[in-house]
């Protein structure tokens, strides 16, 4: 298993957690350096519309950090991000994110928009998308036929 591959079974770890809190299953851990902070959506519970997986390890690291650039942090996420967690992951100068499932609904690298290699940025990052891919799109389906079929996790 590649690290990629190990970071990203944690963020799906963790997805799950959110899935059992009636959270959509989106699950991230940042790695900087000797650091690695890991997150959950939390939009429902934090009645908050920017409790992103995402942006919540952008907050605590820039905290924990000590600095809102991370220029040498990598965000491991399993879904493409949206464009709010896309252009925050720009404004924080992260080198690295890997992502396992596509999302071409909302999706920011290429899915439904295009602004994480959009040459006006002011800062790119590098991106490796598609990191245990099925495994991360299954999940996201899953919970979301669960949705529609009234069923409750927890």
């Amino acid at each position: 298993m590649t690290e990629d591959e190990a970071y990203l079974r944690r963020a799906l770890e963790l997805a799950e957690q959110a899935a059992r809190s009636g959270e959509v299953p989106i699950g991230a851990v940042l790695v900087s350096g000797d650091v690695v902070l890991e997150a959950k959506n939390e939009k429902e519970s934090r009645r908050d519309a920017t409790a992103h997986a995402e942006m919540l390890l952008l907050r605590e690291a820039a905290q924990r950090l000590g600095a809102w650039r991370l220029a040498d942090a990598t965000l491991y996420v399993t879904k493409e991000p949206c464009l709010m967690c896309a252009g925050a992951m720009i404004a924080a100068r992260i080198k690295r994110l890997v992502y396992g499932a596509r999302d071409p609904k909302g999706g920011a690298d290429g899915g439904a928009f295009d602004v994480l290699r959009s040459p006006r940025t002011n800062h790119r990052l590098e991106v490796t998308q598609g990191v245990l891919e099925a495994e991360a799109a299954a999940q996201l389906q899953a919970f979301f036929r669960d949705k529609r079929a009234g069923v409750k996790k927890g």
